[in-house]
């Protein structure tokens, strides 16, 4: 049985989050701070956590990065009653691979779940697909093969390898690759990127390593 971590202050929407998701057959724990969030995810290990933004004792923000430097890959989905863009770049740049705003309803929050456990499983069962990285050689390999890749390109790949998981911008893949100094487009990165995919994805025309995050950047799930 899939098992959620619900993590919301706010007992009436708590509650009616856990009673919809056991009726769909979820398992579910919950928590109502973040500090409480962290044993929870400890001792339970969910395979997905619903995590409110505004949270007592520690931040939705704050348990994200606490799982994520602890090296948890759990998928994240974060709950925001906030419109500011601001806050939900914030939240995936610190490793939240969905998010909903409030108010929402439980047939949208069921599906962005059913999506975001759909990608994580693919991403697991592709696992042997990810590439490995050679700093020192400036070398990349897929299935143990040798990829064919410009210094550009590589470095381009070892910058997303470093940041698997994370909202990656055009100005950063510009600053760490080509440097502001040259004064290129960010039309130039996304050019690169699909070269990039061409020698890295299965299928460059679906692309499951090195993804597209519209409106933000792209994300390496490799």
């Amino acid at each position: 049985m899939t098992k959620l971590l619900i993590v919301e202050d706010e007992e009436a929407i708590l509650s009616a989050m856990r009673r919809g998701f056991e009726y769909e057959g979820y398992s579910v724990v919950t928590a109502s701070d973040g500090q409480s969030a962290l044993r929870a995810a400890k001792r339970s290990k969910p395979d997905l956590v619903i995590l409110d933004l505004m949270l007592p004792r520690l931040s939705g923000i704050g348990v994200c990065e606490r799982l994520r430097g602890d090296g948890d890959r759990v998928p994240i989905i974060m709950l925001t009653a906030r419109e500011h863009e601001a806050d939900k770049v914030l939240g995936l740049r610190v490793g939240a691979d969905d998010y909903v705003t409030k108010p929402f309803s439980f047939l949208e929050l069921l599906a962005r779940v059913e999506a975001v456990l759909r990608r994580s499983r693919s991403g697991a069962e592709s696992s042997e697909a990810a590439l490995t990285i050679d700093p020192k050689r400036m070398e990349a390999r897929k299935n143990g093969r040798l990829l064919d890749l410009s210094r550009r390109e590589f470095l381009l790949v070892e910058y997303f390898a470093n940041h698997a998981g994370e909202i990656v911008t055009r100005d950063q893949l510009l600053d760490a690759v080509w440097g502001y100094n040259a004064f290129p487009f960010t039309r130039t990165v996304d050019t690169h990127v699909a070269k990039l995919r061409k020698k890295v994805e299965d299928d460059p025309s679906r692309p499951k390593l090195i993804v597209t995050i519209h409106g933000l950047g792209y994300k390496y799930l490799g």
